[in-house]
Parts: C-alpha cells; sequence; structure tokens
C-alpha cells in the first residue's frame, strides 16, 4: 500500500466535522450487474491487482507509492463534494487508502463514460467550503515525515499515486464538505455532511485517464493506512475504526456500513500483523467431506498469509493447493470433457444441478473461522459452457510467485466484518438484500440499515444500488 513516508497520521481536529447523527449513507453500484461474467475480463483485471501486491514492498518513491492494485473498479459510489453540492462517482476500494477526484486542471482527465453517468471535474475554487492543504500545515509534515525542504508559505501539498499496471494520478490535496445522508432511526435517512482531506488530481496517466471508457471519477478508499476514509473518520473519536460489506454481484445489490455491526453475530480471525492489506491465517481446505493433505507453511509466502480482497475478481491459490483442489472437484463427475481453450478458461458442458454434482469447497482460518463457498459461486457460465474460477496464481504471476488471494468469487453472498480496533476480520454467510443492525457507541441505540433500490437518472439500466452507511456517533461540542 502506501509507504510510510507517504502516509502517516492525521491531525484529529482538522480530518472531519460532522453535523451528522448516527449514520450517513452513499448509494453504491456494481458496474457488471445482470451481465454475464467474463473470465477474461476478470483475469486482466485481477492480473493488474497482483502485480502490484507482488511488488509492494519494493516501491519507494518521494512521495510515496500507491495502494491501489487496479484503477479498473468493480463498484462505485455517487457522493457529494463541495458547497454547493456537485455530485462524483468513485470507486469503492478496500485494496486502497486516499479519496480523490479528477479536478479541473487535469488536461486528459476523462470526461465521459461507457457506464453512463455524467463526469465532472472538480474544482476547489467553485466550493465556498473547499481549501487548499498547504505543505507547511501539519497534515502534509505528517505525511511526508517531515516537512519539504523547498516548502515556502502557500504552497501546495502534492500527492503522487503509481498502480500496479503503471497507470499514475497526480495533484494535491484538498479539504472540503462530503454530502451524505445520515441514518436517523430504523430504515430512515436524513441528510448530512462531513469535512475530509482528499486528493485532487491534475494528471493522470494510463488506464485513468481519458482512455479508458469505464472511466469514473475518482476513487474512495477503505485501505488500512490513516489517510483512508476509515481511519479519517474514526480519528475524529466519533467511532470504531470498522466496517462491514455484503456486495451481490449478480444484482449488484447489498450493504457497505461503517460503525460496529451487531447483527449478524461475525466469527472474527486476526489480520496478520504489518501488513498492507488485509491479510489473514488460513490452516486447511477442505473439499466436499475430505481435506486436502497439505502443509501450513503453503500459506505463509513471504509471511503475508492469505489476502482477502474484495476488489479481485475470482480466487487464487498455490499450485500445491490448486492442483489437487481441481482434481478433487472433477473427479465428482469422471464423464466431463474438460478443456482449456486459448484464454486458459478451464471449461466443461454441463447440465445438471451445479450444487448437487459438484462439492462445496471450505477453507478454514485461524480461530477456527470457517468460509465456504458453494459450486453456483465457483462455476462462471461462458458461451454454453461452465467455467472454473479457481485460478492457479503460479501460473498466472509474471514471475511465477505463488500467492493466496481471495476476491469476490467467495466474498459474494457474505457479510465481510473489517475490525480495525481489534485487528481482525470475519465474514458470514447472509442474504445481502436484507438489512442488518448497527450500534451507535455512544449512545447504544441499535439502528436498523437495509439496502436501497433506486434508480439512477443517469443510467437507468442500473437498478440496483448499495448503500454505503458511514456509523457516526453523537458530539453535540463539535455541532455550530
Amino acid at each position: 500500500m502506501v509507504t510510510a513516508t507517504f502516509i502517516a497520521s492525521f491531525l484529529l481536529s482538522s480530518m472531519l466535522v460532522t453535523t451528522a447523527i448516527a449514520a450517513g449513507v452513499f448509494s453504491v453500484k456494481y458496474k457488471y450487474a445482470g451481465q454475464e461474467r467474463s473470465l477474461a475480463a476478470f483475469k486482466e483485471h485481477d492480473r493488474n491487482r497482483q502485480l502490484h501486491i507482488l511488488a509492494v514492498a519494493g516501491i519507494d518513491l518521494p512521495l510515496g507509492s500507491s495502494s491501489r492494485l487496479d484503477p479498473v473498479g468493480l463498484y462505485y459510489a455517487e457522493i457529494g463534494l463541495g458547497t454547493p453540492t456537485q455530485n462524483y462517482y468513485l470507486q469503492v476500494d478496500t485494496g486502497s487508502d486516499i479519496m480523490w477526484v479528477n479536478c479541473i486542471e487535469c488536461k486528459d482527465c476523462p470526461i465521459t463514460s461507457s457506464l453512463g453517468i455524467d463526469l465532472k471535474l472538480y474544482n476547489v475554487n467553485d466550493s465556498s467550503t473547499g481549501k487548499m492543504v498547504s505543505c507547511d500545515q501539519e497534515f502534509c509534515r505528517e505525511i511526508n515525515g517531515a516537512q519539504l525542504p523547498d516548502c515556502k508559505a502557500n504552497m501546495s501539498c502534492l500527492y503522487l499515486e503509481i498502480y500496479g499496471d503503471g497507470s499514475s494520478t497526480a495533484g494535491y490535496f484538498v479539504t472540503d464538505v462530503v454530502q451524505y445522508d445520515r441514518v436517523s432511526g430504523d430504515l430512515q435517512t436524513t441528510s448530512g455532511n462531513g469535512s475530509v482531506i482528499f486528493g485532487c488530481g491534475g494528471r493522470q496517466s494510463g488506464n485513468l485517464d481519458s482512455s479508458n471508457e469505464e472511466a469514473l471519477d475518482g476513487i474512495l478508499g477503505f485501505g488500512k493506512s490513516n489517510s483512508s476514509v476509515i481511519s479519517q473518520l474514526a480519528a475524529s473519536g466519533e467511532m470504531k475504526k470498522m466496517f462491514a460489506h455484503c456486495l451481490d454481484g449478480i444484482n449488484g445489490g447489498g450493504i457497505f456500513a461503517i460503525g460496529h455491526v451487531v447483527q449478524p453475530i461475525v466469527n472474527m480471525t486476526p489480520l496478520v500483523p504489518n501488513q498492507s492489506h488485509y491479510n489473514v491465517n488460513m490452516t486447511a481446505v477442505q473439499v466436499g467431506g475430505n481435506f486436502l493433505n497439505l502443509t501450513t507453511d503453503l500459506f505463509e509466502v513471504g509471511e503475508r498469509g492469505t489476502i482477502i480482497d474484495s476488489g479481485t475478481t475470482l480466487a487464487y491459490l498455490p499450485e500445491t493447493v490448486y492442483e489437487p483442489l481441481f482434481r478433487k472437484i472433477i473427479s465428482q463427475q469422471p464423464d466431463l470433457n474438460v478443456f482449456t481453450d486459448r484464454d486458459d478458461h478451464t471449461c466443461f458442458q454441463y447440465s445438471g444441478s451445479l450444487d448437487e454434482g459438484f462439492p462445496n469447497v471450505t477453507f478454514h482460518f485461524q480461530n477456527s473461522v470457517v468460509l465456504n463457498v458453494y459450486p453456483h459461486e465457483y462455476l462462471f457460465p461462458y458461451e454454453g459452457l461452465w467455467c472454473i474460477g479457481w485460478q492457479n496464481s503460479g501460473m498466472f504471476s509474471k514471475d511465477r510467485k505463488n500467492i493466496t488471494l481471495l476476491g469476490d468469487l467467495v466474498l459474494s453472498s457474505k457479510l465481510v466484518l473489517y475490525d480495525l480496533e481489534n485487528q481482525s476480520i470475519g465474514w458470514t454467510e447472509y442474504d445481502c438484500s436484507s438489512s442488518i443492525k448497527v450500534q451507535d457507541e455512544q449512545t447504544g441505540i441499535v439502528h436498523l440499515v437495509g439496502p436501497n433500490i433506486i434508480s439512477s437518472a443517469s443510467n437507468q439500466n442500473t437498478q440496483f444500488v448499495i448503500i454505503l452507511i458511514f456509523l457516526t456517533m453523537l458530539l453535540p461540542h463539535l455541532f455550530n
């Protein structure tokens, strides 16, 4: 993710001043809702993310390196920025940290998108609440580890992000008001806003520039560093550093909630210490009723453990795991004609029930936490065939490194809870179209939060949205 010289801690008083009560809401949409999933497109998407995962430890730039793994995201949120409010569409990503938007100075930023959304360029001068972050401010000194030697009064605090596929964004930091709907009761919202620091992109390259047909206005990061949205909100003291998502990649519905989820109950496993991503310790793999004969150190590549990444689409396993898992699955149907096409899709024809004809796959983790993946989740329809979503990470990566990376393939239809207060993560199978309960940490009041189904004015074909809930606490002394 971001190197230590780029992002450090934030000033509590300058990050967030909120005028909301219990929670806030952004709508979040899935790019490919209702479409047949393309393995070729997904594998290309994942390839760029893995390039950065394998290389992140060696990046050393003056201002820092990106925690983004791939600029083409799966989910995006509509948020309001500035006064008067302008709406922007940002990718929601647990694999990146800072929030940034394309800005008016940008000469090659995208202005149109095939997603049917209206893109805009942010202008801090058009917002009465927008302010530049100067290089001599404490915020800029913190993220750089010290004040920049050439810094003079009123000079901007600059940033540079380099992505795994070579794309980049550069610009400066600003602070402005983020508009959202706050949760005021069970399934009820009212208007709210808060002030956050984010990047103003002035130069984009690669997949972030105007050549990207599925362009967005920027990125909304939910990574682990102090620069992420979740960290900024938690730094205000109004909420716990916890969030959860329940994403339905087929219908596009679900929930993305920041705060203390009290229902459903989620079993947790500890995060691997000193890692930039959300890494956990896997202990075993089970196919049907049989455990694969594996050694536990298989999952400890570089002491990273297993990476949980909602921005990766498929699931990548070391070859010594992939091969026996693949054989066990196929052995359930010995008459299958299995073949691999020129795009490395491993496919077959099958007309029966997937869940009755093939075994479940169960991953076991520290603290006896399990993750079940069903045949209808790991098998994809493709041109009249069924193709296997499990991938051999050694064959996939350019340097043949084996990593264990579990993406949306195994996370869909599950509520995934990230507890950064206690450095743990967990999940439970859940209907993402139903409601969850979140607790106000100050008052103890529990609110019912559910997904909305809203038609988009800018894209009538996208009918389902995910509600992004910002669970914040009441601090009357901050109110104006």
